[in-house]
């Protein structure tokens, strides 16, 4: 019991921790008059017929000078008619795709494959054909806010940066099992921007990042981690904290969250959150593991809790201590998210979700040690 005990209190401390790094990062309101920073964005998509239309409307609606950005689709072998959806969407000219003369350049690359990973490779695709040195990269299936450029553009003008991590939200019915990963989603968002405040950052998105490419090059993008499907965000990070970590920051700001959509159905989400825990073994910050352990342990003891428990190993006055302190101290943390995302937490869909939530984790965790994950039409090994 001593050592279930120390666990699970590192566990409080770790989210407590979280909850004061969280407040520590303030939010950017600033807004610049005059538009600097060109940016190329890129958005690589595999069977997205679906979900194109929204973020090309999206893109119609930024508030940002047309001729500072370029926007870069990449087409990883879609069997559908996405590539069909884009060109009809824009006028057609050569390679370039535009609605008018006044518009950015719009390009449609085919993926070139070079690795066990399809996204890092439409990336670097991009990255090969981009004409500007700041790149943001976002999905398919995202929506876009219509300052996002422009924000990201001021805080470049007001910080040092060559890595901005920002933030992603999810946009869900009433379902639980929508309900269910918005809280997840938002737990990740909010221990992101803790990580920030803490000044241990170790974890990003890919659906809403920046960086400078000459810094990309410098630390050789993708090499060493491109046989790992996924990580095209958090292995980035990491070489960009190891080459300069005052200058990779986190932009705090509701004028730039990037929306997405959670899975449908509970085995996409078993296999999406497997595909994200694939990538975790791989971490070389020693916080970023140390962290994940904490973690997996607090969610293990509460798994374990009610069978200790029945044995009398444990009091049932101890579980539920832990069980109150672990629901307290998680609704804290994401509390602060739901807040700076302008939503509300239902307490009965958190009170589920939090009983059920352990043990999901631990079941992700080994059905990841099982090596292998399908994604997207296909199977992947780690």
């Amino acid at each position: 019991m001593i050592l279930i005990s120390i666990l699970f209190y590192s566990y409080i401390i770790c989210i407590l921790a979280f909850i004061i790094g969280y407040d520590k990062i303030k939010e950017f309101k600033k807004t610049s008059s005059s538009e600097k920073t060109t940016f190329s964005v890129i958005i690589p998509f595999r069977n997205e017929a679906k979900n194109l239309p929204q973020i090309l409307k999206s893109i119609s609606q930024l508030n940002y000078s047309n001729e500072l950005v370029e926007f870069i689709f990449v087409d990883d072998d879609s069997t559908d008619n996405s590539v069909e959806i884009i060109n009809s969407h824009f006028e057609r000219n050569g390679e370039v795709l535009s609605l008018d003369s006044a518009r950015p350049d719009i390009c449609v690359l085919k993926n070139t494959r070079t690795s066990n990973s399809p996204k890092k490779d439409a990336i670097s695709t991009a990255l090969k054909r981009s004409k500007n040195n700041w790149i943001i990269t976002t999905d398919a299936d995202c929506l876009i806010p219509e300052m996002w450029l422009k924000t990201i553009d001021t805080f470049i003008q007001h910080n040092n940066c060559n890595m901005i991590v920002a933030p992603v939200s999810y946009v869900v019915d009433s379902t639980f099992l929508h309900q269910f990963q918005e809280l997840d989603f938002m737990s990740l968002q909010a221990t992101t921007t803790a990580s920030f405040g803490l000044e241990v950052p170790f974890l990003s998105n890919g659906a809403n990042l920046a960086y400078k490419k000459d810094v990309f090059e410098k630390v050789e993008g993708f090499v060493g981690n491109n046989s790992i499907a996924s990580g095209d965000d958090v292995f980035l990070l990491e070489k960009f904290l190891q080459f300069d970590k005052k200058s990779v920051q986190f932009i705090k700001s509701k004028n730039v969250i990037v929306k997405t959509f959670p899975v449908n159905s509970f085995s996409d989400l078993i296999e999406q959150r497997v595909r994200w825990a694939s990538k975790t073994s791989n971490y070389n910050l020693a916080t970023g593991k140390l962290i994940g352990v904490i973690v997996l342990a607090g969610n293990l003891i509460m798994v374990i809790s009610p069978f200790l428990t029945l044995l009398k190993i444990m009091t049932l006055k101890t579980f539920i201590s832990f069980f109150l302190l672990k629901l307290f101290f998680d609704y804290l943390l994401i509390e602060r998210g739901a807040i700076f995302e302008n939503k509300k937490i239902k307490f009965t869909m958190f009170l589920i979700s939090s009983i059920v939530y352990p043990y999901f984790t631990v079941f992700i965790f080994l059905k990841s040690m099982l090596g292998r994950y399908q994604w997207k039409e296909r199977t992947f090994k780690m």
